[in-house]
């Protein structure tokens, strides 16, 4: 039996009088890949930037190994070290170097050497097919290698799960396949990892559990076989009926 890393307890998410997230309840154990899939404005990219401490839950808990981080007590910083996210707009550093983008939430939040963080680096770098780049900077890079630094970047911090938002959406259909080859290969390797995506083909075939989301709450969750072969609830038939027809 896998160790359970993250548990969402009862959790909800208001902005003002707008309810994006009501009453959510998930386990993520260790090398699991669990894709949420939805419609766009169900809550999905809501309630993973609650996971990392982005955005503060109106009620609930997040517990790491049953430990409450939304409590508003823990240090953000370090906790991301250990519950990394990769955004869908990359969030690179221009003003740096491919390689100066690796090191530098080693150096900062780490401590770590220099020379530490270098290596590690050009590790991860090499890892995600994007070593001959490190001397460029992030607008000399294509949209796909972009996000293969950013997951660079992830990886360095060595964290436990790895959170990815929507991680091909801003890409051209061309390069969305250099990306989820990386994740694809992440996800063979046993890293844990929780996945806001609208590909439902990599969902399908790669991830452990599907959650789907409809207006804020989970509507349905299960294998992948079950949810994209027998769903049970009328929301999921009606937004997977287009995929399971192709």
């Amino acid at each position: 039996m896998n160790e359970e890393v993250i548990k969402v307890n009862h959790l909800s998410k208001s902005f003002g009088k707008h309810v994006v997230l009501r009453d959510i309840d998930f386990s993520v154990s260790t090398g699991d890949v669990t894709c949420i899939i939805g419609a766009s404005g169900s809550g999905k990219s809501t309630l993973l930037r609650c996971m990392n401490l982005l955005e503060t839950p109106t009620t609930g808990e997040i517990l790491y190994h049953g430990k409450n981080i939304a409590d508003g007590h823990t240090d953000a910083a370090g906790y991301r070290a250990k519950v990394g996210m990769v955004f869908q707009s990359f969030n690179l550093f221009n003003n740096m170097t491919v390689l100066q983008n690796c090191m530098i939430g080693q150096t900062k939040v780490m401590k770590k050497e220099k020379e530490a963080a270098k290596t590690s680096a050009l590790t991860y770098l090499e890892k995600v097919g994007m070593a001959p780049y490190i001397n460029a900077r992030p607008r000399q890079l294509s949209g796909g290698q972009k996000q293969r630094v950013a997951i660079a970047r992830a990886l360095a911090m060595e964290p436990e799960v790895l959170l990815f938002d929507e991680p091909t959406s801003a890409l051209d259909p061309q390069m969305v396949g250099e990306v989820l080859d990386v994740m694809q290969q992440l996800a063979k390797e046993g890293l844990t990892m929780i996945i806001v995506t609208h590909e439902m083909a990599f969902a399908r075939d790669v991830s452990n559990h599907v959650v789907y989301m409809s207006d804020g709450v989970i509507e349905e969750e299960g294998t992948p076989h079950q949810i994209f072969t027998d769903p049970q609830s009328i929301k999921a038939k009606d937004f997977l009926s287009r995929f399971m027809r192709g």
